[in-house]
């Protein structure tokens, strides 16, 4: 992991942990320690902040009445700000070890997409429930992913060059998944949101790039705020959201509830499957784990509003909860589970 680790990104629960990856030594250094430790917190606050914007949303729907139109732009801030994070360094793992990038990409668009369509399905979920579990499915990974693989002491290069890469190529991939996997419930324009998804995502993420490689010695000093400006702007989104849905959430909150700890779940699991399946070795299998289970709910929000109905963004709000919460405990466990292992392997 480069020195300064990913910050936000397509999913703004991200944090600037920028930390070096995680040492096997029973001493970790006080910076090491200092990194985990705001790593954490960002982990731990960014889904009370979630959760208090859509309580905020629940409770008073009509302070953000006619808001809506503005979440793409609120999408593009961040996805700005992911740019301003990354590096070349972020594609040159591709170039190293193509094979296990290929792989968690692989994992990531068949495996949660799939899932999504399977528990739609399975649960009977309404058109614009259906369209809108299948369209989170189909988001690319979302790098709250780097820092909770970072957490879990997994292999954050990886990581990081999965979720680099499967947001780049988003355009490409996620809206002929989302025709092919949600097409049956409701109608979907691939190619508009081709469009939308250049225009929110992949324009501000090279922008953010282009102005990181030319004024880069000028943005350390405000770096370590760009996490926290993701997460107010995805507080912001998910208030929306939850306000333009506010009269149907009560009746359907626990099965969308249900849908999301499914899917998130069943990602987790599998994608840690798929890397001890590949061999790839535990660090790496714990980083499959979060890169096909966490996803871009920003992304996924936006465009469910945008293409389909704030009821269809749904699941997409909760999953920004839900993945957040479900990552940081699996990473706590995954960590014990590690130092265990180094114990004993010293020992």
């Amino acid at each position: 992991m480069r020195s300064e680790s990913k910050s936000s990104a397509a999913d703004p629960s991200t944090t600037a942990a920028q930390a070096p990856s995680p040492s096997p030594s029973p001493s970790p250094s006080p910076e090491s320690t200092s990194a985990d430790r705001a790593a954490r917190r960002a982990v731990t606050v960014f889904p009370i902040l979630v959760l208090a914007a859509g309580a905020a949303g629940l409770t008073t729907p009509g302070t953000f009445s006619g808001w809506a139109p503005n979440v793409p732009y609120l999408l593009g801030v961040i996805m700005f700000c992911m740019g301003l994070t990354m590096t070349p360094q972020d594609f040159s793992g591709v170039v190293k070890r193509p094979w296990a990038v290929a792989l968690g990409l692989v994992a990531h668009y068949v495996i949660m997409p799939g899932l999504g369509w399977l528990i739609a399905n399975a649960l009977g979920l309404s058109p614009q429930l259906a369209a809108g579990v299948i369209l989170v499915g189909c988001a690319p990974s979302g790098t709250a992913s780097n820092v909770v693989t970072y957490l879990a002491r997994g292999d954050v290069a990886l990581s990081v060059s999965v979720a680099t890469v499967s947001t780049v190529l988003a355009p490409l991939v996620t809206p002929p998944l989302t025709l092919l996997l949600a097409g049956e419930f409701l109608p979907v324009d691939a190619g508009s949101m081709v469009t939308d998804i250049l225009k929110t995502v992949l324009l501000p993420v090279i922008g953010g790039l282009v102005v990181r490689l030319v004024a880069g010695r000028y943005l350390h000093r405000v770096l370590g705020l760009l996490p926290w400006l993701s997460a107010v702007t995805i507080g912001v989104i998910v208030a929306v959201v939850v306000a333009a849905s506010a009269d149907t959430i009560k009746s359907a909150a626990a099965l969308v509830l249900l849908a999301v700890v499914l899917h998130n779940g069943l990602g987790l699991a599998l994608g840690y499957g798929a890397g001890k399946v590949a061999r790839l070795g535990a660090p790496a299998s714990r980083a499959m784990a979060f890169e096909v289970g966490m996803q871009n709910s920003g992304l996924a929000a936006s465009l469910a509003a945008a293409h389909f109905s704030p009821l269809a963004a749904l699941p997409a709000a909760v999953f920004s909860v839900w993945h957040n919460v479900s990552g940081a405990v699996v990473a706590a466990w995954m960590s014990y589970r590690a130092r265990g292992t180094e114990k004993a392997a010293s020992a």
